[in-house]
């Protein structure tokens, strides 16, 4: 916060409060104290007494159902002004120590528009687009972010997206242990003020981003798969409608069995797997709805380009090296052992990396470095990798197994194939 300007009295300009002065003060001020616990001993009974009324006076105050707890009512003016404060007062201080990541990377951007496509803007409103007139008449009412969300620090905002607000409606974060989907909601919101309605779109729906063709490319996928259509049209805002992930924000989906992607949407739903961008999104999903979505995805055809790398060859070996062989002095088994390459298919129910997108394979890691992934509610197969990458939750090693350049090593390498073909599955399901 700025420095009070009356006692900042630099090179003699402005005023100053000297320091005998400040010293004279404060011992006046302990004197005066002083006296006030004095008074408050010898009248000790008095002062209960009166704490005792104030106290009944409240509790008949609350009895009587005369304070309206209506909506429609609002606050009183002075109460109002006294929530406002304490609110941000307490933003403020709980976001001290807090540091920002470098938030200019276009995929956490476009990562936290989707999400604010569809969690956020019902409440909070954005470029061209209203709030919702139900939300609108909650107390208070949701601020329209555009407007507002400049008043406050990327680490106050991480902290008011990742805590939520009590007494107002603002939810807490679905998976507090993701903080790299918080700092992408904060990159978006960062940006959020300058933007204008087209810019929004393009970051919010991505390729479906037209104004028609989102509402077209929904009814030919309603036609196509029924009720499920609608759920293909939300995913595909962000993964695609062939779930291929053209702008690299997001996972490709068109690597992926039928079987792993149902798990997954299992894993979200259940909440075994955090994240508070997907969960929301399953949770919301049934049984059948969450079979149709697997094998939409898992039957549509495979891009089998090679994307372009920027990593150095040293690096893709180093990738190449972990990959196959592993790290055995720190525990971390060979990554195409279950993964791939491999000869003769892979598990159904495990994931393909090759062509998987780098940054996303390079974050699942670090999930599983952190513990984030692998816990008791997650299913055996994950526990199985968090032991893989050297991460026995039973007993977790002293220091992560891989340093971030064998991640983004390892990550680059797998992104550099071409994808396996979804028909390459072992016999062993």
């Amino acid at each position: 916060m700025p420095q009070d300007e009356g006692t900042r009295g630099v090179d003699g300009e402005g005023p100053a409060l000297s320091r005998p002065r400040l010293r004279a003060w404060l011992a006046e001020f302990r004197s005066e104290l002083g006296d006030l616990v004095v008074h408050v001993v010898m009248h000790w009974r008095l002062v209960l007494g009166l704490g005792v009324a104030a106290l009944v006076a409240a509790l008949l105050f609350a009895w009587s159902g005369v304070y309206s707890v209506a909506a429609s009512t609002g606050h009183y003016p002075f109460f109002r002004t006294f929530l406002g404060f304490a609110l941000e007062q307490s933003v403020r201080t709980h976001s001290i120590g807090i540091t920002a990541p470098a938030l200019d990377d276009p995929g956490m951007i476009r990562r936290g528009a989707g999400h604010y496509q569809g969690g956020c803007a019902p409440c909070h409103g954005a470029p061209s687009q209203a709030r919702n007139p139900i939300t609108r008449r909650m107390l208070p009412e949701p601020p329209y972010l555009p407007d507002v969300v400049a008043r406050w620090t990327s680490a106050e905002q991480f902290w008011i997206v990742r805590h939520g607000i009590k007494y107002a409606g603002m939810p807490a974060w679905v998976a507090l242990g993701r903080e790299d989907e918080v700092w992408s909601v904060v990159a978006f919101l960062r940006r959020l003020p300058d933007m204008d309605a087209p810019t929004y779109r393009q970051l919010a729906f991505g390729p479906a981003a037209g104004a028609t063709e989102d509402a077209s490319e929904g009814l030919r996928l309603l036609l196509l798969n029924g009720p499920v259509g609608n759920a293909v049209a939300a995913c595909a805002r962000c993964h695609g409608a062939t779930g291929a992930a053209q702008d690299d924000a997001f996972p490709r989906l068109d690597l992926q069995t039928a079987p792993y992607l149902y798990e997954a949407l299992q894993a979200y739903a259940l909440g075994a797997r955090p994240s508070g961008i997907m969960q929301p999104v399953a949770a919301e999903l049934n049984q059948a709805e969450m079979r149709l979505l697997a094998d939409h995805y898992a039957g549509q055809p495979q891009d089998g380009a090679v994307r372009a790398q920027t990593a150095s060859a040293e690096v893709l070996e180093l990738g190449r090296r972990i990959a196959l062989k592993g790290v055995p002095e720190r525990g971390v088994a060979a990554c195409a052992s279950c993964h791939g390459p491999k000869a003769g298919g892979m598990p159904a129910l495990y994931p393909r990396l090759e062509g998987q997108h780098a940054w996303y394979v390079a974050q699942q890691l670090r999930l599983w470095l952190r513990g984030v992934r692998g816990g008791e509610r997650e299913k055996p197969l994950a526990r199985v990798m968090a032991r893989a990458v050297g991460m026995d939750p039973d007993d977790p090693p002293a220091e992560p197994p891989l340093d971030n350049a064998a991640i983004e090593a390892v990550a680059a390498w797998y992104a550099s194939l071409p994808p396996a073909s979804r028909s390459a599955v072992a016999a062993t399901r």
